[in-house]
């Protein structure tokens, strides 16, 4: 379980509680979010590649083609469990750990790049900036990733919001904006800015995987009970019916790409 004061006023979370939704319901980045990535400089062939916060391993199974040899980390035992299947299914050699970004160790200059993606208001970055800029080779990149959902322009995402925050009023995670990513000011010590913006996006859902999208967030799956996860998944699909069997939700892409400088 993880804890933070500045996040749900300090309520407990365990992404590990819900890896069966998260593997099922966020594999969801469209193929412009991935064609960013590779055009920013990551996960090309021969480059090692780290990717921190890595939950059931979308971003390093879809990143796979492009050849990098990636070794993937997370906190959650069971997240990586569930990576670690899923990639073992489809034949990718992908190298899982499970550990968080205080407790993982890796010899200097064992990487070409680090990514990090949905999780960078998780880390400890008093900490996390040093052993990233230990870790990567001279010249190394790291790149921060975020997609979220428009709830003051999205009728269902708002919707949907509010139910959330009526079964757990401690969730903070509601009411975002298009924003960049934004980090402490130690980063600077270690890299220099490469590229800093952010994008839309549509993504295609229906009413059974964005109820399973929701539910796998850290307000619902990650922190309610199993008898309130219930309730709650019986109310938002009974809300959902007013709407489309089929739709989209507006999204926003954040990519902040960094250089070491070594």
């Amino acid at each position: 379980m993880i804890s933070e004061k500045h996040i749900d006023s300090g309520r407990e979370f365990d992404f590990g509680l819900v890896s069966s939704d998260y593997a099922a319901y966020r594999d969801i980045y469209p193929e412009k979010f991935y064609n960013r990535i590779f055009d920013a400089g990551y996960y090309h062939k021969d480059q090692t590649v780290l990717d921190i916060g890595t939950g059931s391993g979308v971003l390093p199974r879809n990143m796979y083609k492009y050849g990098a040899e990636i070794t993937a980390t997370d906190i959650s035992e069971n997240q990586i469990r569930y990576a670690k299947a899923l990639s073992d299914r489809l034949g990718m050699n992908i190298r899982y750990m499970a550990g968080s970004d205080t407790s993982l160790s890796f010899d200097e200059n064992s990487f070409d790049c680090i990514s990090a993606c949905q999780c960078y208001f998780y880390l400890n970055h008093e900490i996390f900036s040093e052993k990233a800029y230990y870790w990567l080779k001279s010249g190394g990149r790291l790149v921060f990733f975020y997609m979220g959902w428009l709830p003051d322009e999205d009728e269902i995402a708002g919707a949907s919001e509010q139910l959330v925050r009526k079964y757990n009023t401690q969730w903070s995670g509601y009411g975002d904006y298009r924003h960049t990513i934004q980090l402490p000011e130690i980063y600077s010590r270690y890299f220099d800015i490469e590229l800093n913006e952010i994008f839309d996006a549509e993504i295609p859902f229906t009413r059974e995987s964005w109820n399973g999208r929701i539910k796998a967030c850290r307000g619902v799956g990650a922190s309610l009970t199993p008898e309130l996860i219930t309730d709650f998944e019986n109310e938002h699909m009974k809300m959902l019916e007013r709407f489309p069997e089929k739709f989209n939700i507006l999204h926003y892409c954040a990519v902040l790409s960094l250089k070491s400088k070594k």
